[in-house]
């Protein structure tokens, strides 16, 4: 009787809206918004497609007698990287995506290797074989990758989500992300980039030879050996991947040594000897601070000098004192250069200024970068008087970059150090400036510090006729106690195949045009 009176109970006029249905469900059953939920579906996609790439992505592809591992990576950087264990990693800036191609070569088969011992003539036909199994591998891992970017979404939007429609569609759309980083690296694919390769090797004696900091003290004869050994090796290494055409050298290209702010670290010497047999190069320049304190005490740290196998260039630096100078001036094969002189050497012509502060006395107040602009005039007015003569200058030479600067446009290319980091800019009126880093790693001050400085030296290869820059190899190794070296080659903007040669450039020497050399190697 109740329920029934109730039911008679009279209405009020007030409608009742019927509930709206939620837009969508949270995983916990509460509604949310649709951008949270795309959000959402799109984390899990990425998270998955990373995790099923880093299960199922890997491919093993056999290229020509080697062994070898293909597979895709999450870079922000993208590019190549080949492993070649236990000698290092060749990387290329081959494409820019969020993917990084990862080759590692893991062994040489026995079976195909003897047959290309025992058919010699099969070489003939190797370098096709090799493109073939390699374009054959790159498809068959952008498949394997599909495959497992769709799996790994799947199963991760399964796992979250617990509804198939949701799963497929992360699955859905990993593959579209796939896609759309595929399109990108061909978009941005660089052919070229096996012209400016990049070596890292480790040399896995080193920690056993050397030892700790400790032992470098008492066994650092022991430890600028294998340094310098190191350095041959990695040339060497180096060498043998740039031997295809794009990397057959001019017979007549000069080759420079450019090293700086050596401040007293003796295995220095036996680093850059060993660069210049390996490089065969013609001269060595020394943008200064080779001292710490200029005193003469520090003089016979510098004999050395005259065995280094090329002769040397030497300009001073803000550690080196007259009396640094004029030791060094007495020293065979070594040309010392200030106030703007002009000295021809190994067919090159260098001018240089002397750094005009001598920072160790602090009895004189240093005066900064003006008075390294004054004497950066000085420079330039030499610079001048050579142009007007008719017997331009190829390399301005200073310590300070804040020197050199002030030959813009009077010579092409300037050289410094002082700041302890590479740097190469090209200057507004043309001229390229490349300031070296510490070549010896800061000096034996660096084992004060919680990572020892890089030791970094340049190579640079100029154009016999013209002394136009062609490229450059920039050698890094990893400071005192450490053994990770690195090489790479850099070519300038000018020098890029397909590039138009800057306006008012000498032309290049009658014959076909091939870029400069890699390091020499002992065959014909």
């Amino acid at each position: 009787m109740a329920r029934a009176a109730r039911s008679r109970k009279p209405n009020t006029g007030t409608p009742t809206a019927p509930p709206l249905p939620p837009l969508c469900t949270r995983l916990d059953g509460g509604p949310h918004r649709p951008l949270h939920s795309a959000l959402g579906l799109m984390a899990v996609t990425v998270l998955g497609a990373w995790m099923g790439l880093l299960l199922l992505g890997t491919l093993r592809v056999p290229v020509g007698p080697m062994d070898t591992t293909m597979a895709l990576h999450p870079s922000l950087a993208g590019g190549t990287r080949i492993n070649v264990s236990p000698l290092g990693d060749l990387e290329l800036r081959s494409h820019h995506a969020p993917i990084r191609l990862d080759v590692d070569v893991d062994r040489l088969d026995p079976v195909r290797s003897q047959a290309l011992v025992d058919h010699p003539e099969r070489f003939a036909g190797l370098q096709a074989e090799v493109t073939r199994d390699v374009t054959h591998g790159a498809l068959g891992l952008a498949l394997h990758s599909c495959v497992a970017v769709a799996s790994g979404a799947t199963a991760l939007g399964l796992a979250v989500y617990r509804r198939p429609r949701r799963a497929l569609a992360a699955g859905g759309l990993a593959l579209t992300v796939l896609a759309a980083c595929a399109g990108t690296a061909y978009a941005t694919w660089n052919p070229q980039s096996v012209l400016e390769p990049k070596f890292s090797g480790l040399l896995s004696s080193a920690p056993s030879v050397v030892g700790n900091a400790r032992n470098i003290v008492s066994e650092f004869d022991v430890y600028q050996k294998e340094l310098a050994r190191l350095v041959t090796n990695v040339t060497k290494l180096y060498d043998a991947t740039s031997t295809l055409p794009a990397y057959q050298p001019d017979p007549t290209t000069l080759r420079v040594l450019h090293v700086s702010d050596i401040h007293l670290n003796p295995a220095s010497w036996q680093i850059i000897a060993s660069l210049v047999k390996q490089y065969r190069i013609n001269v060595i320049v020394d943008t200064g601070d080779t001292m710490d304190h200029g005193s003469a005490a520090e003089n016979h740290f510098l004999d050395s000098v005259s065995t280094l196998g090329a002769p040397y260039v030497w300009v001073r630096g803000n550690h080196d004192s007259r009396t640094t100078q004029k030791y060094l001036a007495g020293r065979k094969h070594v040309t010392v250069l200030d106030n703007g002189r002009v000295a021809r050497v190994a067919g090159v012509r260098i001018a240089g200024v002397g750094d005009p502060q001598f920072t160790p006395d602090r009895s004189v107040v240093a005066a900064g970068d003006p008075a390294e602009r004054t004497a950066g005039g000085r420079l330039a007015d030499a610079l001048r008087t050579e142009r007007l003569a008719g017997t331009p200058v190829d390399i301005a030479l200073a310590h300070n970059p804040a020197a050199v600067t002030e030959a813009d446009g009077l010579v092409p290319l300037a050289l410094a150090g002082h700041v302890h980091h590479r740097e190469n800019t090209t200057l507004p009126q043309g001229t390229r400036l490349m300031v070296e880093g510490s070549t010896g790693g800061g000096g034996l001050r660096a084992v004060q510090n919680d990572k020892p400085a890089p030791v970094q030296a340049s190579v640079l290869y100029l154009d016999r006729r013209t002394k136009r820059l062609q490229a450059w190899d920039e050698i890094t190794l990893g400071g005192l106690g450490l053994s990770r070296a690195e090489v790479s080659r850099h070519l300038p903007r000018e020098n890029q195949p397909g590039a138009t040669p800057a306006t008012g450039r000498p032309p290049h020497p009658s014959g076909p045009a091939s870029p400069p050399g890699s390091p020499p190697s002992s065959r014909p």
